[in-house]
Order: C-alpha cells, then sequence, then structure tokens
C-alpha cells in the first residue's frame, strides 16, 4: 500500500478520536460481525470482519498492533460501525458484499478480474456454437474456465474448429443467412445455417468438443484413432487423412498442458512469496487434472501476515461473477475462517467445496509449485522495476530533469484530412503500461486540421482538476515538436500547473534530399522547454528506448480509436445520403444485416422486409449503393 506524504495526519489529529471511540467501543458485542471504519468525512475507508468484534476492534483502538498498515487507518479513523451476525459464515458473505458496494480504499482489491475468459458451450440453441465470454450467467448453457490467458484459449479453440466443424456466427448472422459463407468453404462448418445437416453428426461434434474443454484429450484421440483405422482398411484415405491431422493438432495441444498425476480434480491452487512488505500472490487453475493456467496478484507495503493477506485474496477472488469454484481449494498455511468459508463456497456452488492445506503428497507438490511460480514473478517484477528505474535515471540525467520521472503520461492526436480528429493520453509507471490512466478524447471544439489547438483541447480535459486529485505525471511528452510543445505549456500554465516537466518528441523522418546518393534521416529529436535546438539522444539509449516506447503506445491507441471512428462515420455518411434514410432506418437496416456490405448484397425483396422500408426506398438504397 502506498501512502502519500501529505495524506497523514498531523499527531494532533489523530489523538483528537480516541476517546469518543473508547465509548462507543464499550456498546460493542463480543460477538461476530463486520466491521466498517470511516475517516473525517465519513467515508468508509476499510471493512473487515470478526469473530469477536469488540476485541478486534479493542485491538485497533488501543495500539495494541504495531503493523504500519493498521497504525496508518488509526491515524484516520473517526468513527466505525458494526453489524452483528449470526456467525462466521454470515459475517464473511456480508463482509463480501461490502466490499463489493463501497470498495474501500484499504481493503486489498485485486484489480485484473477482468483477465479471466471462459469458454460458453450455447447447448440451448438448436446448432450449438463455443465461445469466449467474460460473463458466466444461469442460463442453462454449458461453461469451461476460467482461463487467465485469453490468447491461449483463442489458440485452443482456433484448434477444436478446425478439428471440429461447428458454427460460429451470431445468432442474429446465422438466422439471416442466404447462402453458406467463408467457414463452410474452408470446412470449419457444416453450415447448418442454409444446409440440410445430420443433426446426430454434428451433436457428436460437439459432444467430443466438450470432452476437449474437459480436459479429456485422450478419450477423443482413442476414438477419432478408432475411427482412422477403420477408414483405412475400407480405403476411404482421404477421411483417414482427415482424421489423421485432427489427431496430430489435438496431441500438439495436448503436449503445450502439463498433466498432474493425480485423480482429475477442479482444483484452485495458492501460493504466496513474499520479501517485507512485498507480496506475490499465485494462483494455479487445474482442471480435470490438467494445469491449464496461472494468474498473479502482487502488493506492496503489506505488513499484515500470510493468513490475513490469504484471507483477503481468497475474498476478493471469488467475488468474481465469473469465477468458478472448484472441488478443492489449495492453500499453504491454514486460514481462521477455513470452514465459513467452505460452507459458503459449497453453497454458491451447489456442490462440496473443501478448503485445505496439504501436509504430503501430489497436492503439496502443487502447492510447492505455486510457490515457486510466485517466487519467479516477483523476481520477475524486481528486475522490471529495476530496469524501469535505470531507464527514468538515464532520461532525468540526459535532458536534465528535476526528477527521475518514474510516472510517464504521453499525448498524440490522430486526424485525417481534418474529420473525426481524436486525442489519447497513456501512462507508464515504472517503465511499464499502467491501463488505469489510459484515456481516449474525441475532440469537440475544433474543427479542420489544427494539431496545436486539439493538443491544447485534450490536455485542458485531462489536467483541468488534476491537481486537486493528486493526479499529475512526473514528465509530460507531446508526439510532436516545438509547436506542440509550445500548445502544452500554453494549456498548463493557464491551467496553474506549468512546473509540471513537458517534452516534445518528434519522429524520425527522411530528409527531403533528392540529390543524396544515400536516403538520409533526421533521428528522433526531444524538444525541451526554453531550448530552441533538440536534443538528440544516442540510438540504443535506455532513455531514448524508454520515451519511443511511450510514444509507440500512445500512437497505437489513438490509431486504433481512430480508425473505428471513421468507420463508424463512412458507414453514416453513405446511408444517411440516400433520400428517405435516416438515423431510425439506418439502425433498423444494420440490425437486420449486419452490415453495410450485406446491405448492399440483399435483394429489394430482402430489403423491404425491414419496417418502415418500401419496395421503391429499397429499390433506391440498391441503386445507391451500387453506385459507390
Amino acid at each position: 500500500m502506498f501512502v502519500s506524504s501529505d495524506e497523514k495526519a498531523s499527531p494532533a489529529q489523530a489523538d483528537a478520536a480516541p476517546r469518543p471511540l473508547e465509548e462507543k467501543l464499550g456498546a460493542v458485542p463480543p460477538r461476530p460481525g463486520v466491521y466498517l471504519l470511516k475517516d473525517r468525512q465519513g467515508k468508509i475507508i476499510y471493512v473487515g470482519k470478526a469473530a469477536s468484534l469488540r476485541t478486534r476492534l479493542r485491538t485497533y483502538l488501543r495500539g495494541g498492533d504495531e503493523r504500519s498498515q493498521v497504525r496508518f487507518l488509526v491515524e484516520r479513523l473517526a468513527d466505525f460501525e458494526t453489524i452483528v451476525t449470526a456467525n462466521d459464515k454470515e459475517a464473511l458473505i456480508l463482509e463480501n458484499n461490502l466490499i463489493k458496494q463501497y470498495r474501500p480504499r484499504y481493503n486489498i482489491r485485486l484489480k485484473d478480474d477482468k483477465s479471466y475468459v471462459s469458454v460458453k458451450v450455447t447447448v440451448r440453441d438448436p446448432w450449438p456454437r463455443v465461445l469466449v465470454t467474460r460473463r458466466i450467467v444461469k442460463d442453462g448453457n454449458r461453461y469451461f474456465g476460467p482461463f487467465a490467458s485469453a490468447s491461449a484459449v483463442r489458440d485452443t479453440l482456433d484448434t477444436i474448429r478446425k478439428v471440429f466443424p461447428l458454427r460460429t456466427c451470431s445468432d442474429h448472422v446465422f438466422r439471416n443467412r442466404s447462402r453458406p459463407c467463408i467457414e463452410y468453404d474452408i470446412k470449419r462448418c457444416l453450415g447448418p445455417c442454409v444446409l440440410p445437416v445430420d443433426r446426430a453428426a454434428y451433436e457428436e461434434h460437439l459432444r467430443q468438443v466438450m470432452l476437449l474443454l474437459e480436459g479429456r484429450n485422450t478419450e477423443v484421440v482413442t476414438g477419432l484413432r478408432r475411427r482412422m483405422d477403420a477408414a483405412a482398411r475400407e480405403e476411404r484415405f482421404e477421411d483417414a487423412a482427415r482424421l489423421r491431422d485432427q489427431i496430430r493438432a489435438i496431441e500438439t495441444t495436448q503436449e503445450r498442458q502439463q498433466v498432474l498425476e493425480h485423480w482429475g480434480a477442479d482444483q484452485d491452487v495458492f501460493a504466496l512469496y513474499r520479501e517485507g512488505g512485498s507480496v506475490e500472490v499465485q494462483v494455479l487453475f487445474v482442471r480435470s487434472g490438467k494445469l491449464v493456467s496461472n494468474q498473479s496478484y502482487r502488493f506492496d507495503d503489506w505488513e499484515f501476515p500470510d493468513e490475513e493477506v490469504l484471507e483477503a485474496v481468497l475474498t476478493q477472488f471469488y467475488q468474481a461473477t465469473n469465477h468458478d469454484v472448484p472441488d478443492e481449494i489449495l492453500l499453504p498455511i491454514a486460514i481462521s475462517d477455513a470452514g465459513a468459508r467452505a460452507e459458503y463456497l459449497s453453497e454458491r456452488r451447489g456442490k462440496k467445496v473443501a478448503i485445505l492445506v496439504p501436509q504430503r503428497g501430489d497436492k503439496l507438490r502443487l502447492v510447492e509449485m505455486a510457490r515457486q511460480n510466485a517466487q519467479q514473478a516477483f523476481a520477475e517484477r524486481r528486475d522490471a522495476s529495476k530496469q524501469g528505474e535505470r531507464m527514468a535515471a538515464e532520461l532525468q540525467a540526459r535532458l536534465r530533469l528535476a526528477n527521475a520521472p518514474r510516472r510517464i503520461e504521453c499525448l498524440d492526436i490522430a486526424t485525417f484530412q481534418g474529420g473525426e480528429t481524436a486525442g489519447a493520453i497513456v501512462a507508464f509507471d515504472e517503465g511499464q503500461p499502467a491501463k488505469a490512466g489510459y484515456r481516449l478524447y474525441r475532440i469537440r471544439t475544433v474543427e479542420g486540421t489544427d494539431d496545436f489547438a486539439a493538443v491544447a483541447e485534450v490536455l485542458r480535459r485531462r489536467f483541468r482538476d488534476a491537481r486537486e486529485r493528486g493526479g499529475l505525471p512526473d514528465l509530460l511528452v507531446i508526439d510532436g515538436g516545438l509547436g506542440q510543445l509550445g500548445a502544452a505549456r500554453g494549456v498548463l500554465a493557464e491551467l496553474d500547473i506549468a512546473d509540471l516537466e513537458v517534452i516534445g518528441l518528434a519522429k524520425e523522418r527522411v530528409e527531403p534530399d533528392a540529390t543524396a546518393s544515400e536516403i538520409r534521416r533526421r533521428p528522433e529529436r526531444v524538444f525541451l522547454p526554453g531550448r530552441k535546438n533538440p536534443v538528440v539522444l544516442k540510438p540504443n539509449s535506455n532513455a531514448l528506448f524508454l520515451l519511443q516506447r511511450v510514444r509507440d503506445e500512445a500512437h497505437r491507441f489513438v490509431n486504433l480509436y481512430h480508425r473505428k471512428l471513421r468507420t463508424r462515420a463512412r458507414l453514416r455518411s453513405r446511408l444517411d445520403a440516400i433520400g428517405g434514410i435516416g438515423p431510425r432506418r439506418r439502425r433498423a437496416l444494420l440490425r437486420r444485416f449486419g452490415s453495410l456490405r450485406r446491405v448492399g448484397e440483399a435483394s429489394p425483396e430482402e430489403l423491404a422486409t425491414v419496417p418502415g422500408i418500401t419496395l421503391t426506398l429499397a429499390a433506391r438504397i440498391k441503386e445507391e449503393l451500387a453506385r459507390t
């Protein structure tokens, strides 16, 4: 936990609250429940549970806990509330709900819950499909996962689709197709949208896919090999070759999975590694006896003991609505509320969940594997942090900055012939992208191509109240030269944050010299306030690498957004240019056909099935789109 110096309360403030809180403590019962700590503005800053509310709060208020986090909380503590529960399990559930509701600043928060993906099989559809999802809902369909790596899941699904031809299109596209798509042509779909398909064969493909997703690869391969041998005996060599390729694809996927020598349960395996207050928590996801993925969480300046860290992580971890609960949860040490937590998770899952601290055998080896992964992730994070420090220190020395820039933000503008101008700001902490600091801006006040004015608008919107919120970076990088830098400095002075260090970074350019025997390039140049001539950093230096990485990320981010804006504008303009087509009919057409291309491919009769589109208007649409 990072605490800024301007947040620390004075000793007088810290001593102002204890007496009324001591009097209030006398009325707290020694029963299980939840306590909510509040600051002087009445905001809830921490939510916790306790088997005895009176004992836990007395420890806080009377200085019995010397950990820095507790001392810090007590300095800010102005009031507290308690909620008594019937037992520890109810306290756990209530703590979960209150952390979700209030999101207290000083509770452990796992900020990357969105990284989990699952695989959904839409078994309730007449022709089911397999897709990646981040939401698990009780809709009667089958879900597999979760998986921490979205790219690994998509690679697996790509293999599955090569082997078992199932539909991939959305329900809307499926209902409105008139001929098979390219997926049918490349033999990745049987074309049930428009062709007669043997339902038994399709369902067999689906069954095999679900076996693979359950990790039962051997069973699938055995069945395919039996069919391959039969096809070879019957001299159906093309079918045998196709089955052989399918077996190879599955075996290649299987090689990437680590098979664990136990009975094939679903398990989440937790372990942690720490050095002082820096903690790395690692989770291994084991499904049907196979290690399918892992996830790391990290905390700095966190002096709570391992038991409390694990309890807080488990509380946050299983809050996520898209995270399923396995058969077993393996922990490296015992936690105080294991019984209540297991009972709560069993009720949520609808089946028994065991929370275990293994002492020997395969389960202990799993926990040790998780601990080794946690240690490795900790070392990689430490090394990356040191590299970020080295790059920042070199940048400070080369550009003569007041401080080594730990947090850098970069602004870039994208436009095309003055249309749909967009801006973006990306943030880097310790040399690594900080996605929470990424911002996109659609330019509102600038018409035509005016980079300087666009830079000024974005900076006004980004920094208009940044000082009050403590949201200033150490260094602001503007993608551009002296003009863009001047526009940025003007806005910062206008907002009374002229002390923020800002530089301009101009891209490498080809020299316009037609007589030169070789292509000459102007290197990357850094423009500094008050200096006419730019600084040219050494090629391959740490300082230049850091600036280029930040600038290139801003360029990628803004261009991605700009392409979306241009696509929307192009879509709107082509349909809106047709007489009789307004926003409502345009939306109805696109909702019905899915894209502008499909609108152009549809017949007038098909277009006329859309509410509000007459045959006359449909013919006009066909004619106008054919011209463009």
